[in-house]
C-alpha cells in the first residue's frame, strides 16, 4: 500500500467487544441487591398466595403423614392393634379432607356464605349431643367426642371452629355493606353471645385448649372489623378474667400451668409429659437421630402421634425438620394475610383472616407447649397430628383459603394464561394493579368517580 492511499483511507473507530447492554426495564442488578429485587418480584406475583397455601398445606399434611406413621407404631403394638392402625386412620382422613379441599376451593364465595348458618346450627346441635350420657364419650378427662362406631369418634367442637369463621365472616360483611359497623353494638351482638354460647359448650366437655382456639377466632374477626381499642381491650380483658377463674378452680389446670419451662418432672410426675418433650427435642441435635429411631415414643412421651408429635419430629429428624415444619407454617401464615389484605370484600377478608388466625393461634400454642413455652393446651398441630376430626374441617378452611387466593382478578388472568399456555409472569394483566400487600383495584377512566 501506497502512502496516498493510506493516507486516503477513512478512519474507523474501535470495535466494541462488550456485551450488549439489556433494556432498563429487564436490567437486573448482581449480588444481595438483584438478588433482594428478583425475590420482590416472585412474592409481587399474583399466584404467589395461591401456590404457597396449595403448596405449604400440602408438604405440612404429606409430613404429617409420615412422622404419624412413625410416632405411633409403638403406640399401637402396645394397644394390641396393627403398628399401621393409627396411619390408616390419618390416611383415610386425609384422603376424605382432600376432597373437602377440592370442594372448598371450587366453590363460590356465595356458596361459602350460604354454608354458614346450616354449619353452625350443625355444630351448636352436635355438641349439645355430647353432654347427653351414651351419646357422649370422654378421653383423656374431656367429653368431647361422639362415638361413630367401631374405630371412629368424632369431635364437634373441632368444626365449631369453622362454623365460627364463615358465620362471624358473613355476619361482619352484612353489617359492613349496612354500615353498621361503626357502633359497637352490632359488633357484639350477635357475635360476642353466639361465640360465648359455642366456648360454654365446649367448657362443659373440659376441653379448655379448644376453647382458647375459639376465642383467638372471635379476637381475629374483632381486630379484623376495627374494633375500637376500649372495646378490644374489655372483651380481652372479660376472657382474660374468666378463663384465669377457670385455670384456678382446676388442679388439672394448674399443673399444666407449673409445668411451663419446667426440666424436672416434680411431685407425682406432674410434669413427666412437657420434660419428656423437652427430652425429645434435645436428643435430636441438627438432623436428628433418623426417621423411625425415637426412643421416647417407646413409652417414655405420652400422645407421641396427637399433641407432642413435633417433639418426635424433632428428635428424628432434629432442627433441621423442625425448622422446615416452622416455615410452612410461616409461609401458610403470610399467604393467608395477603389474601385477607388485597381483597374488596368484606366477607373474603373476614374469613380469610380468620382461618389464618385459627391456623396460626392453634400452631403456636401447640409448638408452644412442646417448647415448655406454654402451658399444655391439649390441642393438635393443624394437618400435621394425628386426628380426623381435627384434619377435615382444617383442609376445608385450607380450601377456603386457596378459592380466595383464587378469585382475585389477576390471579384469575395468570390461571386464565396459563390454561392457554401464554406466559404472563413478570407483567400485569390489562387494567389492573397490584401491591405486595395491597388491595388489588381496577383502573378508573379519567373522569370516573
Amino acid at each position: 500500500m501506497t502512502a496516498r492511499s493510506a493516507k486516503a483511507a477513512p478512519s474507523r473507530p474501535p470495535r466494541r467487544t462488550s456485551a450488549v447492554r439489556p433494556p432498563r426495564g429487564r436490567r437486573t442488578a448482581g449480588g444481595p441487591r438483584g438478588l433482594h429485587t428478583r425475590l420482590k418480584r416472585a412474592w409481587d406475583r399474583p399466584l404467589t398466595a395461591y401456590y404457597l397455601i396449595l403448596g405449604g398445606s400440602l408438604l405440612i399434611t404429606v409430613l404429617g403423614l409420615v412422622m404419624v406413621y412413625s410416632a405411633s407404631q409403638i403406640k399401637a403394638l402396645q394397644s394390641g392393634l396393627s403398628p399401621t392402625f393409627f396411619f390408616r386412620k390419618q390416611l383415610l382422613a386425609a384422603a376424605l379432607g382432600g376432597g373437602l379441599l377440592v370442594i372448598a376451593s371450587r366453590l363460590s364465595v356465595r356458596l361459602h356464605r350460604g354454608l354458614a348458618y346450616p354449619l353452625l346450627a350443625v355444630s351448636v346441635f352436635l355438641m349439645c349431643l355430647v353432654q347427653i350420657p351414651g351419646i357422649g364419650v370422654a378421653v383423656n378427662g374431656n367429653q368431647n367426642w361422639i362415638n361413630l362406631g367401631g374405630p371412629f369418634q368424632m369431635q364437634p367442637s373441632e368444626f365449631a371452629k369453622l362454623a365460627l369463621v364463615l358465620w362471624g365472616a358473613d355476619l361482619l360483611a352484612r353489617k359492613q355493606d349496612k354500615k353498621l359497623l361503626v357502633q359497637w353494638k352490632h359488633l357484639l351482638v350477635p357475635l360476642i353471645p353466639v361465640a360465648f354460647l359455642l366456648l360454654g359448650l365446649i367448657m362443659l366437655g373440659g376441653d379448655m385448649g379448644t376453647a382458647i382456639i375459639l376465642t383467638a377466632i372471635l379476637f381475629g374477626l374483632l381486630w379484623l372489623a376495627g374494633a375500637p381499642t376500649r372495646l378490644f381491650v374489655g372483651v380481652l380483658g372479660t376472657a382474660t378474667v374468666i378463663g384465669a377463674l377457670l385455670i384456678k378452680t382446676s388442679a388439672n389446670r394448674m399443673s399444666r400451668l407449673a409445668c411451663i419451662g419446667a426440666t424436672d418432672p416434680g411431685p407425682g410426675d406432674q410434669c413427666w409429659q412437657a420434660v419428656h418433650g423437652i427430652y425429645a427435642l434435645a436428643s435430636g441435635g441438627f438432623f436428628g437421630s433418623g426417621l423411625g429411631a425415637s426412643m421416647e415414643k417407646w413409652g417414655e412421651l405420652p400422645e407421641p402421634h396427637t399433641d407432642f408429635i413435633f417433639a418426635i419430629t424433632g428428635e428424628e429428624l432434629g432442627l433441621a425438620g423442625t425448622l422446615s415444619v416452622l416455615a410452612l407454617f410461616a409461609a401458610l401464615g403470610y399467604a393467608g394475610i395477603r389474601v385477607a389484605g388485597r381483597t374488596e370484600d368484606p366477607f373474603v377478608r373476614y374469613a380469610a383472616g380468620g382461618v389464618t388466625t385459627w391456623i396460626t393461634a392453634q400452631a403456636v400454642i401447640n409448638i408452644g407447649a412442646v417448647l415448655g413455652l406454654l402451658p399444655i393446651a391439649g390441642v393438635p398441630l393443624p394437618l400435621f397430628s394425628y386426628g380426623g376430626s381435627a384434619l377435615l374441617p382444617t383442609m376445608f378452611a385450607i380450601g377456603l383459603l386457596i378459592a380466595f387466593a383464587r378469585d382475585e382478578p389477576a390471579a384469575r388472568a395468570a390461571l386464565a394464561a396459563l390454561a392457554t399456555r401464554k406466559p404472563v409472569f413478570g407483567r400485569k394483566p390489562a387494567g389492573v394493579r397490584w401491591k405486595t400487600m395491597r388491595r388489588r383495584v381496577k383502573k378508573r377512566p379519567s373522569g370516573e368517580r
